[in-house]
């Protein structure tokens, strides 16, 4: 399929259990649509030999981020911001970016049972893309992520399951982003979207919406 042209400029956060799938998404949202992939694992791996994962290294990690970001969405260019929107207030700060620059946010919440998410920490693929740059998990580091992240309640998102194929996942998106008038409908076609799939939880913002009718490398 051709790259899908957007109406306006994107900023697609997730959210996401380590291992639930969300640099798999990222990675081929941003060839199946024209979205510039800035991935906080690769930007760790590059300024970093031996990660500590700490405050401190966090802080440059998602400075970075932000400045590609903005310098992205400056541009026109739709991000897809590879790393967990864990926290209420990340998320906050997020919106309020992509506010500044005219784009659209869209926050993807992927869903998966904890033990599913957490033995695919265990058994990663180093030779692949989405494994390479990973952090390793033991139980406690693992948990200790899940304990600290905060679900989105008053919030817009999309639900997708972290266990379903990308076309799925894929139509999903596209589906959302078709509501936001962000797409053509000839794009929802070619994609033949299943509205089933769009949402696995209730959530009031769909409802009532419903109701109204370059990789960084």
């Amino acid at each position: 399929m051709n790259k899908t042209v957007l109406t306006k400029p994107v900023l697609i956060c997730l959210h996401g259990f380590p291992g639930s799938g969300k640099s798999y998404v990222a990675r081929n949202l941003a060839t199946a649509l024209p979205l510039a992939h800035v991935s906080a694992d690769r930007i760790r791996s590059e300024l970093f030999r031996q990660p500590r994962y700490d405050a401190q290294e966090n802080a440059v990690v998602l400075h970075l981020m932000n400045y590609m970001t903005e310098e992205f969405l400056n541009a026109g260019v739709s991000v897809v911001y590879d790393i967990n929107a864990a926290r209420t207030g990340q998320r906050r700060a997020l919106r309020e970016l992509a506010r500044r620059h005219h784009a659209e946010y869209l926050l993807v919440w992927l869903q998966i049972d904890q033990e599913s998410s957490f033995a695919r920490t265990q058994n990663r693929d180093r030779r692949t893309t989405d494994d390479h740059y990973a952090q390793d998990h033991t139980e406690a580091t693992f948990s200790g992520a899940v304990d600290s992240m905060q679900s989105p309640h008053d919030e817009e998102y999309l639900v997708i399951s972290g266990k379903h194929a990308f076309i799925t996942q894929k139509n999903a998106i596209i589906n959302r982003l078709y509501q936001r008038k962000l797409i053509g409908e000839d794009v929802v076609r070619s994609n033949v979207a299943k509205p089933e799939l769009i949402n696995l939880i209730p959530n009031p913002f769909t409802a009532q919406s419903e109701q109204r009718n370059i990789e960084v490398r």
